[in-house]
């Protein structure tokens, strides 16, 4: 049986588990891109978290990857669409789907061992710009979309075009894996109190959701996203909200979800930045820092590639 989780808890990770207990119950049996099979439901409630006071919204009912997450986000914000960057660096989370035998079955076997294509990274900085392969210098090619959504947050905050989308139909048959979260908008509050900064906010959509090991990770990604271009913006980080389009449960994940809710969320950490960074590219790793983290044990569960 699946433990019942409380639907009147204050915790915004019980909108996490209640979903996931959801899936199990009610979800739909489906066959998937990778063979292992899933339970879905679809466009479930948006999942809303509070980044004020420097909450850093990261799953404590089992570890989270913290190091994957930072590394593959400073990733995407250099433009870079080569796993073995990130592999170097001991995150292999990519390593499946620049394989060369994934690879060859996607029809890209004319690429090197970890070219993954126009991914997410290339999107947000260089959208529209042929692609050639990950080697190559696209420096002043295509759409910098990440740079112009922070210009507009400075410059003209109000604009309902803040939006930073890696979904482009043209390139995806040149992608490894097509986006799984497919865009963002942000939304600046405006202050008219002198003195007080304006407010930033994050909406993502994302059109498939693995809810063992992608979705607690993108939580993540995307609040320290938004903590980022908060800080060079010079905004307070309001929230976080995530849509999702297919939400499920791969099969081989069933027995250690039922084990996570089991447990009971401890409070989330807080982020903060070692210096001041005046722009989203100066980032390093050694400038993140989380405090109070104290999650339960890691839960084991198989990537499906």
């Amino acid at each position: 049986m699946v433990s019942t989780v409380a639907k009147n808890e204050e915790h915004e990770e019980y909108q996490y588990l209640n979903l996931v207990k959801r899936v199990l119950e009610e979800g739909e049996t489906r066959d998937d891109r990778t063979g292992t099979g899933t339970r879905s439901i679809f466009a479930p409630p948006s999942l809303r978290f509070s980044l004020a006071n420097a909450t850093f919204p990261l799953i404590t009912t089992k570890r989270t990857y913290l190091n994957g997450i930072v590394k593959e986000l400073l990733w995407f914000i250099s433009g870079k669409t080569d796993a073995k960057i990130l592999s170097r660096q001991g995150v292999k989370i990519w390593d499946g789907n620049g394989s060369k035998e994934f690879l060859e079955k996607r029809g890209l076997g004319n690429r090197r061992e970890g070219d993954l294509g126009p991914v997410y990274g290339f999107q947000w900085r260089h959208f529209g710009a042929e692609y050639v392969d990950c080697d190559a210098d696209y420096e002043g090619q295509g759409v910098d979309q990440l740079r112009e959504c922070i210009d507009k947050i400075k410059n003209n905050p109000t604009d309902r075009r803040i939006i930073l989308s890696a979904w482009n139909p043209a390139a995806i048959p040149q992608m490894a894996l097509p986006p799984c979260h497919m865009m963002c908008q942000f939304y600046v509050h405006t202050s008219s109190t002198p003195g007080t900064k304006n407010g930033l906010s994050c909406l993502m959509y994302q059109r498939s959701a693995d809810l063992g090991l992608g979705i607690p990770f993108n939580i993540a990604s995307y609040a320290l996203l938004t903590h980022m271009i908060a800080h060079v913006t010079d905004t307070e980080p309001r929230e976080l909200i995530i849509q999702l389009g297919d939400a499920h449960v791969y099969n081989n994940h069933v027995e250690a979800l039922r084990e996570q809710l089991l447990r009971d969320p401890k409070p989330f950490p807080t982020l903060t930045f070692m210096r001041k960074v005046e722009s989203i590219d100066d980032f390093k790793d050694e400038d993140i820092k989380v405090e109070g983290y104290d999650p339960h044990p890691t839960i084991s569960m198989k990537m499906s590639v």
